[in-house]
């Protein structure tokens, strides 16, 4: 998962390992806060309003930017499907000239200026260059309607499942109704408006009927290998949202490094880090977009930043060579000081009451466990598993346990959707994880690994983490190739998690309660292999491809070539 190693791991390297063609420049939904002057004017143009020419600023809140209420605006007929990614689930054509963004139009919230959608609606005014009214106002031709159908009062409310995330949107008469039961729905709503702007120009007559299929969907990131900057991060996060991906988890630390700041143990940070702040901003802009952060701090692996500082807490072997990465989890000193990095990271990380508040335990490539003898060649880890879980204590059930401990630090923050990757899940043990935490299955080509199926008949839940689809590992080490995002749109699904084929498993294990969605990874295994211009390029078209399949459980009905032209112009 977050440090792949099918065979052993080559030297990271100094420089590139053959040089590399920069991509062409990054232009995906991120880049384009709002459309460009130019295609709003072609976009005015065609829409030409037969009213006043009285205008007045984008976001301004006055009844009188269109004063005439007869001033119909007049374009040339939208034809076909709604032109979004993902795709809409439904779409009912009706007769009509369709709706696109006028000259005088304006996003009307019924709501007023203080409800939970307001936010929403102003956005999407600002995307398309629309004022925008609140209260009681007469709808006009031209204008876009946002109104709530749920009874939520608060803003960014917590969705529980997909259908919280589900809209509808309704263009008749040169008008444009969009409701939807949370401000999430809302927000998705206006994605697919300002997408369609953007590929067509506007959106045909009749009603999309929209909703995802899986309720997780999202993006992990090793900044810890690697450090993006905030600005690098917050680009991403406004790309993903306009792909209707929900969640973005962090790897922060590893042992290349650690990159946030701490005030309990400022030692670990490395020079190029997050402060806390800028971690808060991060969270904040998440939250306004309705993505849940997933933060990761791995253990009992991948912990070099911090054990460097902490020698007498590495891991040895029985000759006494010290394991690169892994803490000595029969140290009794190593759990509080893992235990308290958790404490005041979870601090950080918050989460509005009520939301779901995830942390990520890591459990990965314990090196321990990796070995062809591990009792024989880590005889303290396995003495400590008999004196803590008796005779037949194994280290796998001492790894477990720690698991199991630091589930407990975290879920006294406050965090109540815990997760960690399958190599850190074992069977047959005197202990188990507990069946609320998340398996994140990421391989099945190490030696030992189990086959996802046994998750599913265990009654766990499996996110869809295939490193043979969505790991863009840079520098291509150990086997990796950079994903694509054909491969992903015609030969993935949610129900692939290991190589290329389903997992085997009656459909009833498959569903989203069981298979919440997946996350598109970017690691870091050599940090110099590509700049971050080209990461932001290269993972592209690969998480338009997940948008689309994990919303949509059907085939996809446009080719990959007409699919990959349409993410060019939304």
């Amino acid at each position: 998962m977050s440090n792949p190693m099918r065979p052993p791991r080559a030297p990271r390297p100094s420089a590139l390992p053959r040089p590399l063609t920069r991509p062409r420049a990054w232009t995906g939904p991120a880049a384009r806060p709002a459309l460009s002057a130019a295609a709003l004017t072609g976009a005015l143009l065609l829409a030409g309003c037969s009213g006043t020419a009285e205008t007045e600023p984008p976001g301004s809140t006055s009844a009188k930017v269109n004063p005439s209420p007869s001033a119909t605006p007049t374009w040339a007929p939208l034809t076909g499907k709604p032109q979004v990614i993902p795709a809409v689930r439904e779409f009912h054509q009706a007769d009509g000239r369709g709706w696109r963004p006028s000259k005088g139009a304006r996003v009307v919230v019924p709501a007023g200026e203080k409800s939970n959608v307001a936010d929403e609606a102003q956005r999407m005014a600002n995307d398309l260059g629309l004022g925008i009214v609140y209260g009681d106002q007469s709808v006009r031709p031209g204008d876009i309607e946002v109104k709530l159908t749920g009874k939520n009062s608060d803003n960014n409310v917590p969705v529980k499942s997909a259908a919280d995330e589900a809209y509808t949107l309704k263009a008749a008469g040169t008008k444009l109704t969009l409701t939807a039961p949370t401000d999430a729905g809302i927000f998705y709503g206006t994605r697919t408006v300002k997408q369609a702007v953007r590929a067509a120009g506007g959106l045909p007559e009749g009603t999309i009927e929209d909703r995802p299929d899986r309720p997780q969907r999202g993006m992990s990131l090793d900044n810890a290998r690697k450090p993006f900057s905030q600005n690098w991060i917050e680009a991403r996060l406004r790309e993903i949202a306009d792909l209707k991906l929900n969640q973005f988890q962090l790897h922060f630390s590893d042992d290349q490094g650690f990159r946030i700041q701490s005030d309990t143990h400022p030692e670990i940070v490395s020079a190029d880090h997050l402060t806390k702040a800028q971690v808060r901003q991060i969270i904040a802009l998440a939250r306004t977009l309705h993505i849940s952060v997933v933060p990761e701090l791995d253990s009992p692996g991948h912990l070099g930043a911090v054990l460097d500082h902490y020698p007498a807490l590495q891991l040895r072997n029985v000759q006494g060579r010290v394991i690169p990465g892994a803490i000595d989890i029969s140290n009794p000193k190593s759990a509080p000081l893992i235990d308290s990095l958790l404490k005041e990271m979870s601090e950080l990380f918050t989460n509005p009451e009520g939301a779901p508040a995830y942390w990520h335990l890591g459990g990965d490539e314990y090196q321990a466990l990796m070995s062809s003898s591990p009792a024989t060649k880590y005889p303290q880890l396995a003495r400590a598993a008999r004196q803590k879980y008796g005779s037949r204590g194994t280290i796998e059930d001492l790894t477990t346990g720690w698991l199991n401990d630091r589930q407990k630090t975290v879920e006294a923050k406050g965090k109540n959707r815990i997760e960690a990757w399958n190599d850190g899940f074992f069977a047959g043990g005197v202990v188990s994880a507990p069946k609320s935490r998340m398996v994140d299955y990421w391989t099945g080509t190490e030696a030992g690994k189990r086959d996802p199926a046994e998750y599913f008949h265990e009654g766990r839940n499996v996110m869809n983490f295939n490193d043979a689809f969505l790991y863009y590992v840079l520098g291509e080490p150990n086997q990796f190739t950079y994903p694509t995002g054909q491969r992903i749109y015609q030969s993935w699904t949610p129900m692939v998690l290991r190589g290329t084929r389903p997992v085997a498993v009656p459909a009833s294990m498959t569903g989203p309660d069981r298979i919440p969605g997946a996350r598109f990874a970017i690691w870091c295994d050599r940090a110099q292999a590509q700049t971050v211009e080209q990461v932001a390029a290269g993972i592209r078209l690969p998480l338009a491809a997940l948008a689309q399949k994990t919303w949509d459980p059907r085939t996809p009905a446009l080719s990959w070539a007409d699919f990959k032209a349409l993410a060019g112009r939304v």
